[in-house]
């Protein structure tokens, strides 16, 4: 590609790429796909971003191709790869460009500058990270800005590599920057810190602003460019600047209150970032880190625990510093054998003393106590969210959750501490358990939040409590005439009971009590009950048909009820995550009622084709309603003949791999073949038809033994 001529050219269609137009917008990205491997293509593009006087638009387009570009064809590997001559001339003229003025495209910069890091440095770029170096200490403050910002980003792709060599090459890198680094970042610290008690405004967003990318950089060289920090003297002294920092960030939002507000957001990065720190150091060496266990517990408790510093937190500094005690108490680091006098490492044996020394007898019964009766209640924004959207309100977080959100967060650290500490910790929870026993007013809204707290810890330590609560004793004395209770504040210990049934229905209750837990839950489930509750109950059903002592003799007199509940929940709730959840737990009754469903499964079979073209673009609730019919099948039995209409239907769009949707669909769609092949009391021709579907299936080894059963039950 003539990089003379072919310049504007290129440039045209960026500007036609940039269009709102499919029929402007389309052809020019497809003509730029083809350019991609051209020789000179990504000289044009850097000689186009680089010109200030364009559109951004079109500028940033530049990048964002040359960025994709580095990805596919930077690798020398790489088909139709980049010349190396070429690399050069890009590489050398990317150094020039660190002090770009438009933040979205400078940060485009920053990206596409350490994608080609981590493949050219050092070798191949020693002059990188002297060129930022010396830009960071420029006087001019754009430059310096864009500097730390490419620096950062330089600094995560490299830590991010594995292999040995690269790692001892970031470990070099990390002593050369480290000190500098820290420097930079304790002196814009300490100039934040000036600001805030009354120097000018826009300094001090100046100094937030490098004081936060340099912490970013900090924080990447100190866990995965340091082998023992806790042997690093730079290292030491930025962590103790960490604890320092955060104690005075934390209590700087008064001073902060008389300045304006777009620093609060700010601030909140800054404390953020550094329990990150703190974080990360203990996830990555924990024995380093046991130097820094007593200041951190003392960190998060003073904060989290006491009155003295209410109002200064705000919840992601709650979650991470919270997830610091839960990271420390379960870290198999500090753990010693179960015999004590077993355990040789002297560090272990320190870290668990300091554990137990801190959290005492003393210490625990508070913050237990502080765990339940601020943190579990709901708050007025759980019962505005309840009350707009309950499908959203009730939804399962799971997976990660605790690292992000408060909820999931405060139950992970109760559940960590009943586990280490339960012999102290039972009494608290019965001793609260006893205090709310009695009736309570059903207009005292704080009384019901309460009550539903301590449930929740009763629920969640169900494991725990075995030996000391007799839960059918409880049920039937207390929880049975809760479910009753029909006023509307009391619609949250209605839910809160339900949910405490099916965290004990697998764990100590009598077989003989479950037929009295049926005629207790079902009720819930009618139209007139409140949406979260139904569907609490729907997923307490769930646990309980899913569990070693389901028997379906006991079940057998509420199925009816139950499945036609529940196909009415499943047509009342619209959220797609919802109705696979309920579909689960119809699917559970199907698969452990078999044959009992037959006089109950018509209403169900004539909604599900409806259901299935109104989920076309869900293809998780398409595999839901797959596994249900599945079941179906097995359930009916040569009945199943009535469904084919439309079961023969999503079995060959399901199994068909010139379908997008196949994906997602295939694996279900055989098994449901698999199923019904089994059932049909005679091949018919729809079913013969569907046979052109198999030979592009046995191409797939994921789908080999399921179709290996089809042919075999042919």
């Amino acid at each position: 590609m003539d990089i003379g001529t072919a310049g504007p050219l290129v440039l045209h269609v960026l500007g036609q790429a940039c269009s709102q137009q499919p029929e402007v917008l389309k052809p020019a990205e497809q003509q730029l796909k083809q350019w991609e491997t051209q020789p000179g293509f990504y000289t044009i593009l850097q000689t186009i971003w680089s010109n200030h006087s364009l559109d951004q638009n079109v500028r940033w387009l530049a990048v964002l191709f040359f960025k994709n570009g580095v990805d596919r064809y930077w690798r020398k590997t790489a088909p139709n790869a980049v010349r190396e001559e070429e690399k050069a001339v890009l590489r050398q003229r990317l150094l020039m460009a660190i002090a770009e003025p438009v933040n979205q495209i400078a940060t485009q910069l920053a990206v596409l500058t350490a994608k080609i890091a981590r493949l050219d440095c050092p070798h191949n770029w020693p002059e990188l990270f002297p060129t930022l170096l010396e830009a960071v200490k420029s006087p001019e403050v754009l430059l310096k800005q864009r500097a730390l910002l490419m620096l950062y980003h330089v600094v995560k792709a490299l830590a991010s590599k594995r292999l040995a060599p690269d790692r001892h090459i970031f470990a070099e890198l990390t002593a050369s920057l480290f000190a500098y680094i820290l420097t930079l970042w304790d002196a814009h610290t300490e100039n934040t810190a000036k600001y805030i008690q009354g120097q000018g405004h826009a300094d001090l967003l100046m100094s937030f602003d490098q004081s936060i990318l340099a912490l970013k950089v900090l924080r990447k060289l100190v866990v995965f460019g340091v082998k023992q920090p806790d042997k690093n003297e730079s290292a030491i002294t930025f962590v103790n600047l960490v604890f320092q920092r955060l104690e005075q960030f934390l209590t700087s939002k008064n001073e902060m209150q008389f300045l304006s507000q777009d620093l609060f957001p700010r601030r909140e990065k800054v404390i953020t970032l550094l329990t990150k720190v703190l974080l990360d150091l203990q996830e990555n060496h924990p024995e380093s880190y046991i130097v820094f266990i007593r200041p951190t517990f003392d960190l998060a408790v003073r904060y989290n625990f006491t009155d003295e510093a209410q109002g200064f937190v705000f919840e992601r500094f709650t979650v991470n510093s919270l997830n610091l005690i839960r990271n420390i108490l379960r870290c198999e680091s500090y753990r010693p054998a179960k015999n004590i006098e077993d355990t040789k490492n002297p560090l272990v044996l320190e870290a668990h003393q300091i554990k137990l020394t801190y959290f005492n007898v003393t210490m625990l019964p508070g913050i237990c106590r502080q765990l339940i009766s601020h943190y579990f209640p709901l708050t007025p924004d759980d019962l505005e969210k309840w009350d707009a959207d309950p499908e959203d309100f009730i939804a399962d977080e799971g997976g990660d959750s605790w690292k992000f959100s408060l909820r999931p967060c405060v139950e992970g650290l109760f559940l960590t501490l009943m586990k280490e500490f339960w012999e102290v910790l039972t009494p608290v929870i019965l001793s609260l358990m006893q205090e709310y026993q009695a009736p309570i007013n059903f207009d005292d809204m704080n009384a019901i939040l309460m009550k539903d707290a301590i449930y929740t810890a009763i629920g969640l330590a169900s494991f725990d409590l075995y030996d000391d609560v007799d839960f059918n004793q409880w049920l039937q004395s207390h929880l049975l005439a809760e479910l009753t209770t029909k006023h509307t504040n009391y619609r949250v210990l209605r839910r809160r009971v339900v949910w405490v049934i099916g965290c004990w229905v697998g764990v100590k209750m009598a077989p003989e009590m479950r037929p009295t837990m049926y005629e207790a839950l079902l009720p819930l489930l009618q139209r007139s009950e409140d949406l979260v509750v139904r569907m609490e109950v729907a997923n307490t059903l769930r646990i309980a048909i899913d569990d070693f002592e389901f028997k379906t003799e006991q079940f057998q007199p509420y199925l009816d009820s139950s499945f036609t509940l529940l196909f009415q929940l499943l047509k009342d709730v619209v959220e797609c995550e919802t109705k696979m959840q309920i579909l689960r737990v119809i699917s559970f009754i199907i698969e452990r009622m078999q044959r009992q469903i037959r006089p109950h499964a018509a209403p169900l079979v004539q909604y599900l084709p409806q259901l299935w073209q109104e989920s076309s673009e869900h293809n998780m609730l398409r595999c839901a309603i797959l596994t249900t019919l599945t079941f179906l099948v097995q359930g009916l039995g040569a009945q199943s003949v009535s469904m084919y209409d439309f079961l023969i239907p999503v079995i060959q769009m399901s199994t068909d791999v010139t379908q997008d949707q196949h994906v997602y669909l295939c694996e279900d769609g055989v098994e449901l073949w698999h199923h019904t092949l089994q059932h049909c009391p005679r091949i018919s021709p729809q079913l013969i038809d569907l046979y052109t579907n198999i030979p592009p299936l046995l191409g797939r080894s994921i789908l080999l033994y399921l179709v290996g059963q089809y042919f075999y039950t042919w």
